[in-house]
C-alpha cells in the first residue's frame, strides 16, 4: 500500500524531472489533493484545506499551483457540469483516467477504476492509425434510489 509520503516523493520527481521544486506550498497542496483524493475539489475548497495546514498561504499561490499541476499532468481538471472546476489526482498505477458516474439527482459522484476502452483504443490504433495517448468518460444519469428526486444519500466510490 502507498503511503501519502510515498506519494509526495514521487510527484517530487515528477516536478523535479521538470524542473520544479516541491515547495512548501506545493507540498501543502499535494497532501491535501492527495488526503481528499475522492472528493474531486474545487480551488476554493484547495486553498480552504491547504490554508488550515500553511495559514500564510495565499489563493493566487494555490491556483498557480493547481495550474502547474494542471500544466504536468499531475491533476485533471474536470467540469461535472455544475459550473465548477474541480481537480483530480492522476494516478500513476492507471495509464489513463478513471471514468465517473454523475448522478443528476442528488450530484454524487462515483469513480471507476476500471479501464473499459482498451479494447477501443487498440481498434483505433489498428483502424485509424491513431494511438490514443488518454481519455476520460463520464456517465450522467440517475440512480434508482434517487427516481423520486429526493434523494440526498451519497453514493459510495467504487475502484
Amino acid at each position: 500500500m502507498t503511503t501519502i509520503a510515498d506519494e509526495i516523493t514521487r510527484l517530487n520527481k515528477q516536478l523535479a524531472a521538470k524542473g520544479y521544486k516541491l515547495t512548501t506550498q506545493r507540498e501543502a497542496t499535494l497532501q491535501v489533493l492527495l488526503e481528499h483524493e475522492n472528493d474531486h475539489l474545487s480551488a476554493e475548497d484547495v486553498f480552504m484545506l491547504v490554508k488550515q495546514k500553511n495559514p500564510d498561504i495565499g489563493i493566487a499561490t494555490v491556483y498557480r499551483n493547481l495550474e502547474l499541476f494542471s500544466e504536468l499532468h499531475i491533476v485533471e481538471k474536470m467540469n461535472f457540469g455544475d459550473g465548477v472546476v474541480r481537480f483530480d489526482l492522476r494516478s500513476d498505477d492507471h495509464e489513463h483516467m478513471h471514468h465517473h458516474l454523475i448522478c443528476n439527482s442528488c450530484g454524487s459522484l462515483k469513480e471507476i477504476k476500471d479501464d473499459w476502452l482498451t479494447e477501443l483504443e487498440e481498434r483505433l490504433e489498428r483502424e485509424y492509425g491513431f494511438k490514443v495517448l488518454d481519455h476520460r468518460l463520464d456517465f450522467t444519469g440517475v440512480y434508482h434510489s434517487c427516481k423520486d428526486n429526493n434523494c440526498k444519500k451519497k453514493h459510495k466510490a467504487v475502484s
